[in-house]
């Protein structure tokens, strides 16, 4: 895994054109079944994927807070929302919550999440390659086959599997 990790970057960026190529068209021409498309390799790629063994998204990335996540995990500390938010937020550019500093505060060196069952919908949802609309997040998911395996293998066997 240390070793795919360490070509993921130029992977992605040697794929770039091609994906950004892929993207665009199945924007203008999705197939019907996209979603269940979709469905089915997200399923596939994560038998085989252990996110414990790379956890290179929450190392690399920090996902956004929502005031819900915000209220949720501060419950979860028994503290106040803004005490939570003082304590590991900022808001970036786009005026979102995001982590201080990555890696992630609450990622142990087990790669094992200390707020798992609490952890921002960002994170739960990632890397979102088995989203309804998929073809909708082309650019994150461009940036995710860069960070994660996962999506990288999963826009790879997408990119066989549907042929426009």
């Amino acid at each position: 895994m240390e070793e795919f990790l360490n070509q993921l970057p130029k992977l992605a960026k040697d794929k770039h054109k091609e994906n950004k190529t892929f993207f665009t068209k199945l924007k203008k021409k999705a197939p019907k079944n996209l979603d269940y498309i979709m469905q089915e390799l997200h399923e596939e790629e994560f038998e085989r994927t252990d996110c414990l063994t790379c956890a290179n998204c929450c190392k690399t990335t920090g996902p956004l807070f929502t005031d819900k996540d915000v209220e949720r995990i501060a419950k979860f500390f028994k503290q106040k929302p803004q005490q939570f938010i003082a304590n590991y937020l900022r808001v970036d550019e786009e005026n979102d919550y995001v982590l201080q500093s990555v890696p992630c505060t609450f990622l142990g060196a087990d790669n094992y999440c200390s707020i798992y069952d609490v952890r921002p919908k960002a994170c739960r949802e990632f890397p979102h390659t088995d989203r309804k609309k998929f073809q909708q997040i082309s650019n994150l998911t461009m940036k995710n086959v860069a960070i994660c395996p996962a999506a990288f293998n999963i826009v790879e066997a997408m990119k066989k599997r549907i042929k426009i």
